[in-house]
């Protein structure tokens, strides 16, 4: 069994309410200004961690984390367009909260890039409008990584 596995089975779960005291009150406040490269690189060094073959894999992983249903929207040559959406997405939407997903975002584009050997990035496109976040991937399939 991986890491990753292990950590799937533990038992009990975090409310709403704890994971954004953490999320966002705690570290907002710690990573101030650097708060969205902070997340971002946080998001590739646990993609690093849990290396997961699949997209497949990517989607069951963001529904076991609790960062919710990842599902992709368009399919181009060197691009991914992706949503995510959940409960708590949407509540956020509702009460206007501003919040970053660029820890989704690193993961997102870390998973890619060990997936596919070249390097990947994600952007978080802002939309205000709607309750679901909208992420496209891209990369260079002339930039492959250098061991």
């Amino acid at each position: 069994m991986t890491n990753g596995e292990e950590n799937l089975n533990i038992p009990g779960s975090v409310s709403g309410f704890g994971y954004e005291l953490i999320r966002h009150d705690l570290l907002g406040d710690l990573f101030g200004r650097e708060q969205e490269d902070i997340l971002y690189w946080g998001g590739k060094m646990l993609a690093r961690k849990y290396p997961l073959a699949t997209f497949e894999e990517i989607i069951t992983f963001f529904e076991n984390a609790g960062w919710g249903t990842l599902v992709v929207n368009e399919e181009k040559k060197q691009e991914f367009h992706l949503t995510l959406s959940s409960e708590l997405i949407s509540y956020r939407h509702i009460h206007k909260k501003e919040v970053s997903y660029q820890l989704e975002a690193g993961f997102i584009a870390m998973q890619i890039q060990q997936q596919i050997d070249v390097v990947a990035e994600t952007y978080e496109e802002k939309n205000k409008r709607n309750d679901k976040i909208k992420f496209l991937v891209k990369w260079d399939l002339k930039d492959p990584i250098r061991d």
